[in-house]
């Protein structure tokens, strides 16, 4: 499985600043209770909704993460329930929760359409949902393509992950469901001290670069030297150091 390779919790904190502001948007009060779907280690929405008094659950399809979520709560003196689950079947009644959230997570079920109807199903009536999406137009979906153009096709009938960061293919999905649409514009900015050091971190710990280098064998570093291609030509600092922006 792409999330159980690698280790998610050593470049969790790259997106860590995303989940508080995809809070912010949805409004979140003592006493809710609010879904993370695709929560990783937690450290992005979990914990700091748990930390805004929220009654929070994260679950995840990657069981092995919640270790390191366990550890995170606790050090943030907080109390999760974290739950193993598919995003296109979520183990909840109907209208359970009144914030349904996903940082870069139910992105990458591979049924668009029904993680859509299940992120509305399990949403109260007059609640809102909330993700963050990469854009396949912005950093983050490029590298994506740019891995897949490496890699064997996919299955018929695939449907990109960044999809979900196109307006138009979320309309598709969501409006249909009945829900009332916002888009809010984003970027989350990643930095290190030397592009060779942070592309070395993620080919180590990124599940789908794990996942991507396994696959292709000797054939990886070809690949591999497309992606710090495309990260050197993003760079924006001028230093020597690493400040990329993902839409």
């Amino acid at each position: 499985m792409v999330w159980s390779a690698g280790h998610w919790d050593e470049v969790a904190d790259y997106v860590a600043s995303v989940g508080p502001r995809l809070l912010d948007a949805v409004g979140v009060e003592p006493g809710m209770k609010l879904l993370d779907v695709g929560t990783g280690s937690g450290g992005s929405v979990a914990i700091p909704a748990a930390q805004r008094g929220a009654d929070v659950v994260g679950s995840d399809l990657t069981s092995t993460h919640f270790d390191d979520a366990r550890r995170r709560a606790e050090g943030a003196g907080v109390s999760v329930e974290w739950v193993e689950a598919d995003a296109l079947e979520l183990p909840f009644d109907d209208g359970s929760f009144d914030r349904v959230c996903s940082t870069f997570g139910h992105m990458f079920a591979p049924d668009h359409a029904l993680a859509a109807s299940e992120l509305v199903r399990v949403c109260k009536p007059g609640g809102v949902i909330g993700f963050a999406a990469w854009s396949p137009t912005g950093l983050v979906g490029r590298m994506f393509r740019v891995t897949a153009s490496h890699m064997p096709p996919p299955p018929e009938g695939f449907q990109p992950p960044p999809l979900w960061g196109d307006e138009g293919h979320v309309w598709e999905l969501m409006e249909p469901l009945g829900v009332e649409l916002e888009f809010k514009p984003m970027v989350n900015v990643f930095e290190h001290e030397s592009l060779e050091a942070y592309s070395e971190h993620f080919e180590n710990n990124f599940g789908p670069m794990v996942t991507a280098r396994a696959a292709l064998g000797d054939d990886w570093p070809a690949a591999k030297a497309e992606i710090e291609a495309l990260f050197e030509s993003a760079n924006q600092a001028d230093d020597g150091s690493v400040h990329l922006e993902g839409e």
